[in-house]
């Protein structure tokens, strides 16, 4: 894998979880990474992590990290944040659309009508604001003629898990990034969505402790998990690949990715692919 040394990628939602390993892993490999979130003082949140952390530790890993917070469902402070990476970097290599908002009963049970409208915060925070940030994002990519803007998404785009609106979000996010690159595919910049199945985030961690019964359960069992900086470790193959256009538009499951680039998790882990039982993604590349 190549040096993302002199790269520059912007990791939303990264204050913990997913995006926090995303952003851990691009460091791995020497990017500058503007790390975003809503958290910046430490226990602020039901859950541990803050931007300022993350940043910290995307430095110490060999990166160089910059946190800015940023609340997604905020047009005026996304703009700010893409201003800033063009008048401090002058340029942008890589967007990871990672921001969502997970309501706290996401996971417990109960049909749509029963759990509040508020849940409809997931499509403010997981569609619209991966559209924002990516308008931002190809307004600096497409005049340099290269960039890659990657959504984490998940099996739940064509399988029920956990509700409505989560489903309706994942499936979303993965047609957009298809259609994204339609229009994106004459400028050489790539767009693409990764399924990530059970990832070891804090709230993960947190959830299969309150209920260990989620763990017989085909989405969350623990033998097929990874760790949060697994899907950072495919994102920086893609971003050295040579032929990233041809898998432009395509959603991917992470899994079958890092078999095909020769990565492992972080603990050596041969992580598996869950197609035959959570199904199959719906778009191939343009």
């Amino acid at each position: 894998m190549g040096s993302l040394a002199g790269k520059v990628a912007v990791v939303t939602g990264a204050s913990r979880g997913i995006g926090r390993g995303i952003a851990l892993a691009l460091a791995d490999h020497g990017a500058t990474v503007y790390v975003t979130g809503r958290t910046v003082v430490p226990g602020s949140h039901a859950l541990p992590g803050t931007v300022g952390e993350t940043a910290a530790e995307v430095d110490r890993r060999g990166g160089h990290g910059v946190a800015v917070q940023v609340d997604h469902a905020d047009d005026a402070q996304v703009a700010a944040l893409f201003e800033q990476v063009e008048r401090e970097q002058g340029r942008l290599d890589i967007l990871v659309n990672n921001a969502f908002s997970l309501p706290e009963d996401l996971t417990e049970p109960g049909s749509f009508w029963e759990k509040p409208l508020s849940n409809w915060e997931m499509v403010d925070v997981g569609v619209r604001s991966n559209f924002v940030a990516a308008w931002h994002a190809a307004r600096l990519m497409v005049p340099q003629g290269r960039g890659l803007i990657v959504a984490t998404s998940g099996y739940v785009g064509v399988t029920y898990t956990y509700g409505v609106v989560f489903g309706t979000c994942k499936s979303a996010v993965d047609r957009m990034a298809r259609d994204m690159a339609i229009e994106l595919k004459p400028h050489s910049v790539a767009s693409l969505s990764l399924w990530q199945g059970l990832t070891f985030t804090e709230r993960a961690e947190r959830n299969l402790a309150r209920d260990p019964s989620m763990k017989a359960q085909t989405v969350t069992n623990p033998l097929i998990g990874s760790s949060p900086e697994f899907p950072g470790r495919v994102i920086a193959a893609l971003a050295v690949d040579p032929d990233v256009m041809a898998r432009s538009g395509g959603t991917f499951i992470t899994a079958e990715l890092a078999t095909e680039y020769g990565i492992r998790d972080i603990d050596g882990k041969v992580i598996p692919s869950v197609r035959a039982q959570r199904g199959s993604p719906l778009w191939s590349p343009v």
